[in-house]
């Protein structure tokens, strides 16, 4: 093994061990719904949400608005992912 790969294995090995956090389940949840809310606003911006920005930040607090408006105005794969964020 090069120094080089040592220097690397022992690079990742301390960002790995460092790098992790523990989150409630709640917290953990909240997080997930929120990033596919975000990915569900951008897949379906120009059929759901033209007539908002395209760099809105979707947030916590925007996942049920995101839902309503796939199941309003999307079409079938719009509202399966709707009815998946309201879980």
């Amino acid at each position: 093994m090069t120094s080089v790969s040592r220097h690397l294995a022992e690079i990742g090995r301390r960002g790995g061990t460092k790098s992790r956090r523990t989150l409630d389940p709640t917290t953990a949840r909240a997080m997930v719904r929120v990033r596919e809310a975000r990915r569900a606003y951008r897949r379906f911006y120009t059929q759901c949400f033209w007539s908002y920005r395209a760099d809105l930040v979707i947030t916590t607090d925007d996942v049920a608005w995101v839902a309503e408006q796939l199941m309003k105005h999307g079409d079938q794969a719009a509202w399966r992912v709707g009815t998946a964020l309201c879980r």
